[in-house]
């Protein structure tokens, strides 16, 4: 089984425009994700739609290509990339251009969901802990997901699911294990193609979650899991506390 791992680097983010060049401790955040991302992936690849991150990425000696400026998601990015790039890769890993404090074993863990050849995609999930507290359950920029016996995504939403029904919310992550969703996927290549062809899903207008129109129509979302917490950055301010990080992981 051979992977390649393509990371979509948008520069016009709402809130936090040009962020894959924002400064992290001297070096762009698009490559403290790349440098991530390689010790887990031979074949590492950033695929977005500005000439600025384009050259930066391979001013540090990384690869990218140039994508369309019109695709309505990461995954429609993805797709064009693996195309240009060259199809001969069975699997198709999906990592967040904003995300430098991506833990190569989770990587790992996403790819041996390949180990079993029924896998169609995959994404990790961690559970949330008691000392997280309620008011994290409760985040609806945390999604959350319910999972079946085979290890596969029944259901992702922003609400909390399921309901524990006679219980104080307080006592909930007493009662049940709940997992979050990490947003890293991987797909087969035949199946990427397949999916990014989809109408969007009623599903996934309702939630603004992406991976319930694949639910949607059928596919299979094999689950990894992971304890190690990840940290996206979204806005400015995320970027302060990541350069805080940062500073205590040196």
């Amino acid at each position: 089984m051979n992977f390649i791992a393509i990371i979509p680097a948008r520069y016009a983010s709402t809130r936090f425009p040009g962020k894959p060049l924002a400064d992290m401790g001297g070096k762009p955040m698009i490559q403290r994700v790349y440098e991530q991302v390689q010790k887990a992936v031979t074949e590492v690849w950033v695929a977005t739609d500005n000439v600025f991150i384009f050259e930066t990425v391979e001013t540090f000696g990384g690869k990218a290509i140039m994508t369309s400026e019109k695709h309505r998601s990461g995954t429609d990015r993805i797709f064009e990339a693996y195309e240009k790039i060259g199809n001969n890769y069975d699997v198709v890993i999906n990592v967040q251009g904003d995300e430098p404090f991506i833990q190569p074993k989770q990587i790992e863990t996403l790819m041996k969901c390949f180990d079993n050849e029924d896998t169609q995609l995959a994404t990790l999930v961690k559970p949330f802990l008691k000392e997280d507290g309620f008011e994290t359950l409760f985040n609806p920029n945390s999604p959350k997901v319910v999972i079946n016996k085979n290890n596969e995504a029944i259901y992702f939403s922003r609400s909390i699911i399921p309901y524990i029904r006679d219980v104080h919310h307080t006592e909930w992550l007493d009662k049940h294990t709940f997992y979050k969703h990490i947003g890293m996927y991987a797909y087969r290549g035949d199946i990427l193609k397949e999916i990014t062809k989809l109408p969007q899903s009623s599903l996934e207008k309702a939630e603004s979650l992406e991976q319930l129109r694949w639910i949607e129509n059928g596919y299979k979302i094999k689950v990894g899991y992971t304890d190690t917490e990840t940290f996206g950055i979204d806005t400015p301010e995320d970027m302060e506390k990541a350069l805080k990080e940062l500073k205590s992981l040196n």
